[in-house]
């Protein structure tokens, strides 16, 4: 029986295997240069356009018969102060500022003039202060109460004033400490074990162990705080939610679980930073289950599936997706095809343009020239809806292009962004929908930094009560309230502040409702 022969393979032709390899090597160049800018490059995503090119391909051109919002922005003149030149609340001839809540020490100097015999020939009559900034290495006190024992002269009983309550019953830490503990964590990001070899530093032998329960019992004190301003959040109309993620759990001999934040950011400068074990849409459902409004998120696929999942005929959530991600995508597609890349970047360019003319008149002194939520939605029809069509216009034709290939860096930027079409639309019938996430960026990068210094948290215990310690304390800083004297006054306020009235402290309402009657630590009151 003869078999058919089998067709010889055809092997490629010199010229297309130099083609293969010309693009697997532009491949490889631009990831090296990416992994090169993530060790030693900027990172910063500020694209400034080439004044020319734009005058040539019309990329900053108006809509006609509209006024476009200013091209360039009187900045007033900086002048860096000298070191003779002074504002005016400087406390010496150094030009040292500070409040008057900061610890001062007089140090007297004695005049040799009235140490000698001739000092009666000397009097005073004024005094000059030279004044310095000193620093105490880990400044810890010992508060020890002193309770008199007393004894009925006729009765012969015996009575003693009570200790004064502590916040962490038979816990031998005052709130100040807790406090301190809680706040070097997680705002200046100082691991426990940085803190126990100050203290160790500082003649105080306490054990790691200890310091780890005081922060956990400290931590279940908040959480019901950090459950109310939870609930908030989830009654805005526009959420920003991300993920970040922690090593938290050991996973296997020498691993650490790899898990995640998935911090919410609502529209009253309040961050909920909810932990999951892992990436998946499950957790997200869960977070979302009560929430209606405007979901603002990046191009991940699980939010997307988050909402697909919890719309229904009663509730609707609308999906937006960040710009700044978009742009991202086009950024890294500079090196292969900077034409391209440069006039997709010019494009988002100006949407950014107009919302930074929106946020100016907002901020202005003059109440008269902020925009309301009509004037704004009016503004971005008028000046961005133009600038979005012309960009998916130009992305549809980019695409078409025949020499771009799948793996090229600006194809996946353009598939980006088309199959986010709709999501990228959002704000223009939303004035209140952000045009990114940077907001909630900035805030979530508490979690990056600390990574750096304690790497991971050792139980997913652990995790879940940093992220309520951080919920506060970012929003503390949103809110404008210093961290350590909202903890040392809510720590003591929590166990007798009603239930039903729990909402009042958190840090959004905690700065009006307690304003000028902040409860403060022992230690304050008897110095």
């Amino acid at each position: 029986m003869n078999r058919p022969l089998k067709k010889p393979e055809t092997s490629p032709s010199p010229e297309e295997e130099n083609a293969s390899l010309k693009v697997r090597i532009a491949e490889l160049q631009h990831q090296l240069d990416w992994f090169k800018r993530q060790l030693f490059g900027s990172k910063s995503e500020r694209f400034i356009p080439d004044p020319g090119a734009a005058q040539q391909d019309d990329l900053f051109a108006a809509p006609e018969d509209k006024e476009t919002p200013e091209k360039s922005t009187k900045v007033a003149g900086h002048t860096r102060l000298s070191s003779r030149k002074k504002r005016g609340d400087e406390v010496n001839d150094k030009g040292l500022r500070f409040d008057k809540d900061v610890p001062r020490q007089i140090i007297d100097i004695k005049a040799p003039e009235l140490q000698g015999e001739r000092a009666d020939d000397y009097e005073i009559i004024d005094y000059k202060e030279t004044t310095r900034l000193a620093q105490q290495p880990g400044s810890y006190i010992i508060l020890t109460y002193r309770r008199p024992v007393v004894r009925h002269k006729k009765d012969q009983s015996l009575t003693t004033a009570p200790a004064p309550d502590n916040v962490l019953e038979g816990c031998y830490a005052d709130v100040s400490l807790l406090s301190g503990l809680m706040v070097d964590k997680a705002v200046y990001h100082l691991p426990l074990y940085r803190q126990h070899q100050r203290m160790e530093d500082s003649g105080i032998r306490v054990s790691r162990g200890t310091l780890t329960n005081w922060m956990q019992k400290a931590a279940d004190l908040l959480e019901p705080i950090y459950k109310t301003q939870r609930a908030h959040i989830l009654k805005s109309t526009v959420l920003a939610m991300d993920e970040v993620p922690i090593k938290a759990g050991r996973k296997a001999r020498g691993k650490m679980r790899n898990t995640y934040y998935w911090p919410m950011y609502g529209e009253e400068d309040e961050v909920a930073f909810t932990w999951s074990q892992g990436r998946k849409k499950e957790h997200a459902i869960n977070e979302l289950r009560d929430f209606t409004g405007s979901l603002l998120t990046d191009g991940y696929a699980a939010y997307e599936a988050t909402v697909a999942a919890l719309n229904t005929e009663e509730t609707r959530i609308i999906h937006a997706v960040c710009w700044a991600h978009s742009r991202r995508t086009f950024e890294k597609a500079l090196k292969m095809e900077p034409e391209a890349a440069e006039q997709a970047l010019a494009f988002i360019a100006r949407l950014y343009q107009v919302e930074k003319h929106i946020r100016t008149e907002n901020k202005s002194d003059d109440p008269a020239k902020h925009l309301d939520q009509e004037q704004i939605l009016a503004y971005r029809r008028d000046y961005s809806e133009p600038v979005v069509k012309e960009f998916f216009d130009w992305v549809y034709q980019q695409r078409q292009r025949p020499d771009l290939l799948p793996s090229n860096p600006l194809s996946k930027a353009l598939l980006y962004v088309h199959n986010r079409v709709n999501a990228l639309k959002v704000f223009l019938s939303n004035p209140n929908m952000p045009i990114d996430t940077n907001h909630l960026e900035r805030a979530l990068r508490v979690i990056p930094m600390g990574r750096k210094n304690y790497l991971f948290c050792w139980s997913e215990l652990g995790a879940k009560q940093l992220g309520i310690i951080q919920s506060l304390m970012v929003t503390c800083r949103l809110q404008g309230v210093n961290p350590y004297n909202y903890l040392v006054d809510v720590l003591q306020r929590i166990s007798t502040h009603p239930a039903t009235e729990i909402d009042q402290l958190t840090p959004r309402l905690w700065k009006k409702q307690f304003k000028g009657k902040i409860l403060t630590s022992d230690i304050n009151n008897n110095t």
